[in-house]
């Protein structure tokens, strides 16, 4: 059997998953901005920017959701921690592909907030789909990712300096 990597936080030392301590950390100021897109038809663009759908408004409904599923984070992904959200922003906005989302969690813990704006990102994206697939059964949610991350010993992070997460068309 080979040692753990110590690097990876998340393992013991038997390499099973584990919930990191956080105990020793100190509290500090964290800020982490997510994005994602839902590429969806004209016809259901133009029902969206017509407010013409049965289940309502699916921005505001959205916008929401996200907002509802940030502040439960801790209890979707397995090895988060429950933390003190500051606050989170959900943003949407309405294209000609379809709706770009943009989520901005904050906080002033021991761990960072990028699960809470990448929660926010897919939880409004699949309320988009939700109430959009009777007129769009085939939208598709793209291009999910972390674009800023503020706060804490691991230094900050911002996608535009990273190649790997440029947009490629």
């Amino acid at each position: 059997m080979t040692e753990p990597d110590p690097t990876l936080t998340h393992l013991d030392q038997r390499g099973n998953a584990q919930m990191v301590n956080i105990g020793e950390k100190h509290i500090t100021e964290r800020r982490a901005v997510a994005a994602g897109f839902v590429r969806c038809s004209a016809e259901l663009i133009e029902r969206i920017r017509r407010d013409d759908l049965a289940k309502g408004s699916v921005l505001q409904v959205a916008r929401l959701a996200g907002i509802q599923a940030a502040k439960r984070t801790d209890e979707l992904i397995p090895l988060c921690h429950t933390l003190p959200l500051d606050s989170i922003d959900v943003e949407l906005e309405l294209n000609e592909d379809g709706v770009q989302i943009r989520a901005t969690a904050r906080a002033t813990w021991k761990t960072g907030v990028e699960m809470e704006a990448f929660t926010a990102v897919c939880a409004a994206a699949l309320t988009v789909i939700d109430m959009g697939k009777a007129v769009d059964k085939a939208m598709v949610i793209e291009n999910v990712r972390l674009l800023e991350k503020t706060g804490g010993k691991s230094g900050d992070y911002f996608a535009d300096r990273d190649r790997r997460n440029v947009k490629r068309s």
